[in-house]
Formats: C-alpha cells, sequence, structure tokens
C-alpha cells in the first residue's frame, strides 16, 4: 500500500474562517483580499538572545533600595550580636548586667475636699406663710426658693397645703490642718515678755528683782551664758516665770511694765539763757497711772562734775525746773535729764515713799543752761 501524497498547504480567512489554499489572494466566500507575502530570497540574520529589561519608576528604585539597607543591616546585627556557642573553649562569656529598677514613690495628690450639696427639704405652706417668712426659718435666700419651686418673682401664688423644695445650704469646709508648734515653741508663745535695754547701774541681780523673775529664767530666755550685763543691752524678761510669792495669801501679780516714755520738749541741745528763770520738760504719755504710780524725772548737771543732779516724782506729763537749780556761774551748764514710771512699794522710817521702777527709762536728751552773769571788773 502506497503512503498518502502530502495535502498541500492551507491558511484560514481572518474574516470567516474558511479553508483556502495558501497561494489565495481572495476569500472566494467572503471576498476579503489576503496580503501575500513573499519570501525573502537571502537569510535573516541570526540575531542573538537579549536579556530581559526591567524598569522601575524612581520611588519604587528608593524602596527597594532602602529594603536592600535594611537587610544588610539586621544580617550584620545578626552576625556580631549572636550569643556564644557555650561549647566552644576559646569563646568568652559575655557577662549580663542586671538592671535593677528602683522604685518610684507617688505621693499622693493634695486635694481640697469638695462639699456635696445637700438634697432639698420638703415643705407644706401653712398658712400665712410666704417666701421670705419661709426663707427666714430655714436660714436661706428667698430668691433660692422662687427658682427651685418655679414662683412668680413676688412669690404671690402660694397655696395653702403646696409642697416646697427648700435648698439645704452647702456645707462649709473645714479648713486644712496646720503645723502644731512644739511644746518648747508653744510655751514660748504663750508666756507674756516685755523688752527692756539695760540701764546705767543695772545688773542682772537687780533686774531679777525688780520683775521678780529669777537670774537663772531671764538668762535661759535670753541665751545668756553669764551673770553679766551691758549698757543698752536689750533683754527680754518673761513675766510668767515670776517667782509665787510665799506665804498664806499670794501676792497679786504686778501690772506688766509700761513703756519708755517718749520726751518731747525741750528739743535735744536746746540751749537756756540768763533770762529763762525756769525750763519747762514735757513728754508723752504711757497710759493710765494707778494709785501708786508716778513719773519719776532725773536731772542732772554734766557740766559741774560734781554730782549735781535733781529728781523729782509728778502724775502729769509735764515738770517745770526750779529757777534754784539753774547754774551760779556764768558758763552755760549741759543739762542732762530722762523720764521713768514708778511704783511705790513702800515707805521708810521717815514716811517717805519708796520707789521701784515701773517701765522702761526714756532716751536721755540734753539742753544748756546759763547762770548768773559774771561780776564787773573794777576800772582802777
Amino acid at each position: 500500500m502506497s503512503p498518502e501524497p502530502n495535502p498541500s498547504p492551507t491558511k484560514l480567512c481572518p474574516t470567516c474562517g474558511t479553508r483556502l489554499a495558501e497561494s489565495a489572494a481572495r476569500c472566494v466566500v467572503c471576498g476579503s483580499e489576503f496580503k501575500v507575502e513573499t519570501k525573502a530570497k537571502s537569510q535573516k540574520a541570526v540575531q542573538g538572545t537579549r536579556m530581559p529589561e526591567i524598569r522601575l519608576s524612581l520611588p519604587a528604585a528608593l524602596g527597594f533600595l532602602a529594603l536592600f539597607l535594611a537587610i544588610g543591616a539586621v544580617l550584620v546585627f545578626l552576625i556580631l550580636g549572636r550569643s556564644p556557642d557555650p561549647t566552644d573553649s576559646n569563646a568568652t562569656p559575655t557577662e549580663t548586667p542586671t538592671i535593677t529598677l528602683t522604685p518610684t514613690v507617688t505621693l499622693p495628690p493634695t486635694e481640697t475636699p469638695t462639699p456635696t450639696p445637700l438634697p432639698p427639704l420638703e415643705y407644706q405652706v401653712r398658712s400665712g406663710d410666704t417666701c421670705y417668712s419661709i426663707a427666714a426659718f430655714f436660714d436661706v435666700s428667698a430668691s433660692v426658693i422662687i427658682l427651685q419651686n418655679n414662683l412668680s418673682a413676688s412669690c404671690t401664688d402660694l397655696v395653702v397645703g403646696q409642697t416646697l423644695l427648700v435648698p439645704q445650704p452647702t456645707p462649709t469646709p473645714l479648713p486644712p490642718a496646720t503645723a502644731t508648734l512644739g511644746s518648747d515653741e508653744a510655751t514660748r508663745q504663750a508666756c507674756t515678755q516685755v523688752s527692756i535695754t539695760v540701764q546705767e547701774n543695772d545688773t542682772l541681780s537687780s533686774i531679777s528683782l525688780n520683775y521678780n523673775v529669777s537670774m537663772e529664767a531671764i538668762k535661759e530666755w535670753n541665751g545668756l551664758s553669764t551673770d553679766n550685763v551691758y549698757l543698752n543691752q536689750p533683754l527680754l524678761i518673761p513675766l510668767c516665770m515670776r517667782a509665787a510669792t510665799a506665804g498664806p495669801s499670794p501676792t497679786p501679780t504686778l501690772p506688766p511694765p509700761f513703756p519708755a516714755p517718749n520726751l518731747l520738749l525741750p528739743v535735744d541741745g536746746q540751749p537756756f539763757s540768763l533770762a529763762d528763770n525756769t525750763v519747762t520738760l514735757q513728754w508723752s504719755s504711757v497710759g493710765v497711772l494707778g494709785d501708786n504710780e508716778a513719773y519719776q524725772i532725773v536731772i542732772e548737771d554734766v557740766t559741774a562734775g560734781t554730782g549735781r543732779r535733781l529728781v523729782a516724782y509728778v502724775t502729769n506729763t509735764n515738770y517745770v525746773v526750779p529757777a534754784t537749780f539753774r547754774p551760779l556761774d556764768g558758763t552755760p551748764h549741759v543739762m542732762r535729764w530722762t523720764v521713768t514710771t514708778v511704783r511705790q512699794t513702800g515707805t521708810d522710817n521717815n514716811g517717805n515713799p519708796i520707789w521701784s521702777s515701773a517701765g522702761a527709762s526714756s532716751t536721755p536728751r540734753v539742753f544748756t543752761w546759763s547762770g548768773a552773769a559774771p561780776a564787773a571788773t573794777p576800772t582802777p
């Protein structure tokens, strides 16, 4: 049996799909014309295989570059920071530090307690009641009752038996607690004390006897280490530490000392001439004096240098220096004067009062006073 001959090559019409001879130039069914391709006589040149091309946008390229760098950094970190193999004898153990956490103390916040409003009270209106009488009864304002119950401003729409809601006053919060003083500080603040200035010829013993306070108490109160005091030294006398008077009937507590009088006239250093027969001294009052209290005026002739002085006691706030104390020579003499409050504590054998200091002495002042005119020199 002989093999079948090879069929002639065919092609399909791209329009209707009819199979036609390869050399047909026109479809016999739909009439479409074909382009006849002529084979090149010469053999096509052999071209090498081209590498595939990948085109990326700039953002995508930057993203891939960042990803590549991140992956490289992770790999380097894993290689350098890997744990040493425990089976490796040459590996140096890395000591891992232990982190100790320090506890943080959180102080509770200081909050001011907010008062909780109280619920309103119910009240049945009675005959003759008004908003103002009800408000006065509950110690609130009439306006809060009107607003709470939607009443008219004149509050004339009350009905007997009507139930009113009366707001209660908001409780006042208690003030915050204050620091409590120590026993020593509280005792010192509660003690009545007087401030004095050490005068001339004063000693700690005389001050102790004058105020009836022990020397040890004065020293402890002022932080003194010795019994010595100096002129113009300020001291605090604790009157609450006065010694009790022995005997069946205690002596009444002496009133507190008076402050130092303020000298008014004459001004410090004022001169007086021979024509001034008297000099009037004035000072401010220290308060109401008792029946056994007075002002002591001390005037000393400083220029004379002989201890010539004058001491007087008055109950008013001025004193007239008598002319008998005026200098007898023609030289102006400096007179120094002070005023202090004294209290009579008894009488001497002659019946004269015994005075004790009852307060601080004033600041000294001076004035000058010229005496008699010098005698004329006889002419030969």
